[in-house]
């Protein structure tokens, strides 16, 4: 995690927004976020690389409910996505650009 100067409360609203909007959240961000605030691209682009992650889980998941395995992985991916979203909030908070752990660079 590197420290990087920048509007420290729009790269946690980043983060947090996804609780709210899914991917949307965090691609609004990136899209209204100032050329020259590093901190906010690089936080919400995280956070949207998270966010698809997620919602291609929920998806395989939802479909997994047919074989009943499902039931029990929706809650967990949701229960997953709250805590991590939480922990780079306060990260991207603090002014670090927060990667979260085993995803994939998608953007």
């Amino acid at each position: 995690m590197e420290t990087v100067a920048g509007d420290t409360t729009l790269a946690a609203l980043s983060h947090a927004s996804a609780l709210v909007a899914s991917f949307l959240g965090p691609l609004l961000f990136l899209i209204l976020a100032d050329d020259d605030d590093e901190l906010v691209k690089q936080n919400a682009k995280n956070s949207l690389n998270f966010q698809l992650i997620v919602f291609i889980a929920m998806v395989v998941s939802a479909l997994l409910t047919v074989v009943l395995v499902g039931f029990l992985l929706l809650p967990l991916i949701r229960l997953i996505d709250l805590v991590l979203v939480l922990i780079a909030t306060l990260k991207a908070n603090d002014g670090q650009v927060y990667s979260y752990p085993y995803t994939p660079d998608l953007l």
